[in-house]
């Protein structure tokens, strides 16, 4: 066990160690194959995103497509189903 697992056991409630996939506990939907593929788009999304600022390295451009795509972000990664 390194300092940083040790960390987190001795600071974080037991519910955080707890990886058993439910989608109606805030925590625990994280762990369903549902969000598990949402994560995959924003993943890739991001990817997308960051290679059109790398490409277009316009300021106004990039800060546009950043909240942009932290909007779209939120919007898939919302709670419901």
């Amino acid at each position: 066990m390194n300092l940083f697992d040790w960390l987190q056991h001795q600071v974080l409630p037991e519910w955080t160690r707890d990886e058993s996939p439910d989608h109606r506990h805030p925590h625990k939907r994280r762990f369903t194959p549902g969000y598990r593929r949402k994560k995959g788009i924003v993943k890739n999304l991001w990817i997308g995103s960051g290679l059109l600022m790398i490409i277009l390295a316009t300021p106004a451009l990039m800060l546009a497509l950043a909240m942009g795509t932290t909007f779209l972000s939120f919007v898939i990664l919302d709670e419901t189903p």
